[in-house]
């Protein structure tokens, strides 16, 4: 009779990734609502001048690099995507027209610098290399 310290278990040992998808998704969705919140700040923040200065698109260009940035780090290219394509939601409702016909994206040289400049912010954030966002010396 064997007792129940040396009993065996027959059960299969789960793979270390098993049931840990949810983790991936839950930082794809937050990854799209910061996108999003950072694109919506920055639309409104965009044309924003301190002293005839573009004070706004400097800032709104240096957070939407910092959250391309922490989503790399983060997780990698899949929230980067995410993110990107949250930003690119975001400041595309808000440079169409709306209700009283008032535009916050117009196309001026700063609502054209904001959107390409933007989605270039993300490129750089993608094209910078992996060895930046590891953990491992060498």
């Amino acid at each position: 009779m064997t007792s129940p310290e040396h009993a065996t278990s027959t059960s299969p040992v789960p793979p270390a990734g098993a049931g840990r998808w949810w983790r991936s998704a839950a930082r794809t969705l937050l990854a799209v609502a910061l996108g999003g919140v950072v694109g919506v700040l920055g639309t409104v923040a965009h044309r924003t001048q301190w002293h005839d200065l573009p004070a706004g698109i400097v800032l709104a260009l240096a957070i939407t690099l910092s959250t391309a940035v922490l989503c790399r780090a983060w997780a990698g290219l899949g929230p980067l995507l995410a993110a990107g394509a949250g930003w690119v939601v975001a400041v595309q409702v808000l440079a169409v027209a709306g209700p009283g016909g008032d535009v916050l994206v117009p196309a001026q040289a700063v609502g054209l610098v904001w959107t390409y400049g933007g989605l270039a912010m993300f490129l750089v954030a993608a094209f910078l290399p992996r060895s930046w966002f590891s953990d491992r010396r060498g």
